[in-house]
């Protein structure tokens, strides 16, 4: 199922106007997730709002908004107030401006959406605007409103569509030089600089982000999986500190030698990689699911899963099984 557009209205370049649905590129439902529970009796952990001070629950009715002003001072907000100053543009992208992408900082980017028409009507528009922006290898600036608050977007063409990029404002972006002030001036050996690029040669390809593995997310399923069958948990060995540096030019050397010892087995590794990833896309079915939800390996059995450490029971039918699926992992906010 597709998730819900997170905004829909208009997409405007000058007089061309088109409706348009925004989606979101990213997601974090296939994560395992945790809830707090009571380690005594296993229940779930329920949340009250309360006074602060009296220690009352306190209703939704006679909850707003305040802004501290001081230790015990807030100045309230009301809903009404909050929508009077709501801005008015609320259902149309407008395009201000066109940049070179380069321009725009990374550290800028918050999270990419999909911007597709909405409805039959409008394609031709939106071709229009996709095909300009292209033709002229920039990027579009715009404007959106989300959840009331004005947001930056640069949009740029996206195979047949356009993807978005909400970006953050001046004020959001900290300074670089209150952190690298204090790096050292240091002089490096020619030498040095050969050692270091003949690494990253070794250790250079093309960037294939269905190969990344989540490794402490298949270890969550792996931990998951072993108590629900009720299989003893055995304690990890901390691993041992290589230890402090003391020669640069020995390390970038010894480096060296591992990564040239190593390239003809990642290379393997890599390519048999790339031929599962292949095989688990022609393979994979869409198939009806509870969104957020990870599909477990092993059947619930019993309350809370009690039953599970009492017998191994082989997954059935109607049993979803735990696949790591961030081993080739699509993932990013």
């Amino acid at each position: 199922m597709a998730p819900r557009a997170n905004w829909k209205g208009f997409l405007r370049l000058s007089l061309v106007t088109c409706p348009v649905a925004l989606y979101p590129a990213t997601s974090d439902t296939e994560k395992v997730s945790f809830n707090q529970i009571n380690r005594k009796t296993g229940h779930r952990i329920k949340y009250l709002k309360v006074d602060a001070e009296t220690g009352d629950e306190v209703t939704s009715e006679d909850i707003v908004k305040g802004y501290k002003v001081d230790t015990d001072t807030y100045i309230e907000v009301t809903k009404d107030e909050l929508d009077d100053i709501a801005l008015d543009s609320t259902h149309t992208i407008d395009i201000d401006e066109f940049v070179p992408k380069a321009d725009i900082d990374n550290r800028y980017l918050i999270r990419p959406y999909y911007l597709v028409p909405d409805g039959k009507v409008g394609h031709d528009a939106y071709a229009v605007i996709r095909e300009t922006i292209r033709s002229m290898d920039k990027v579009a600036i715009g404007r959106v409103v989300l959840t009331n608050r004005e947001h930056i977007i640069a949009l740029e063409p996206l195979e047949s569509g356009l993807m978005g990029t909400l970006l953050r404002y001046p004020y959001e972006v900290r300074s670089e030089t209150e952190y690298f002030d204090d790096i050292q001036d240091v002089k490096l050996t020619k030498d040095m600089l050969d050692l270091a690029k003949h690494i990253v040669e070794k250790k250079s390809g093309a960037f294939e982000p269905e190969l990344f593995e989540d490794h402490y997310e298949t270890a969550l399923i792996d931990l998951i999986n072993k108590k629900r069958a009720g299989t003893p948990i055995a304690a990890k060995s901390t691993p041992k500190s290589g230890g402090n540096v003391i020669n640069l030019m020995d390390a970038l050397k010894k480096s060296l030698a591992n990564e040239k010892e190593a390239a003809p087995a990642a290379k393997v590794a890599k390519d048999t990689a790339k031929e599962t990833a292949k095989e688990t896309a022609k393979a994979k079915k869409p198939k009806k699911r509870v969104e957020g939800q990870r599909e477990m390996l092993l059947p619930i059995s019993g309350k809370g899963g009690k039953d599970a450490a009492a017998k191994e029971a082989a997954p059935k039918k109607a049993d979803k099984p735990v696949r790591a699926t961030t081993t080739r992992t699509k993932k990013a906010g």
